[in-house]
């Protein structure tokens, strides 16, 4: 399974706006993909609740992870969301 580590670069971390636009990017992947920090249990990232729960701060990195055709592209693009979200 693909898997990939990310930095969250938003200053509230993976809170409100942030969150929301790191999940409707995961809700358009073609391939369910998961986020995990640390020793936590990975999450569905297409759920704002679950992803809200990590509760991933500025500078904090993160595992996303992703199965099937097309799942490197979508960890990259989810990747590059969690780096440019302000």
């Amino acid at each position: 399974m693909p898997s990939i580590e990310a930095t969250v670069r938003a200053a509230e971390g993976l809170h409100a706006r942030p969150a929301s636009l790191f999940v409707q990017a995961a809700k358009k992947a073609k391939v369910p993909v998961t986020i995990s920090m640390g020793d936590s249990e990975p999450v569905s990232a297409a759920s704002m609740l679950r992803v809200l729960t990590l509760g991933a701060k500025c500078g904090d990195t993160v595992t996303l992870s992703a199965e099937g055709e097309g799942a490197e592209e979508a960890l990259a693009e989810l990747a590059k969301v969690l780096a440019e979200v302000e």
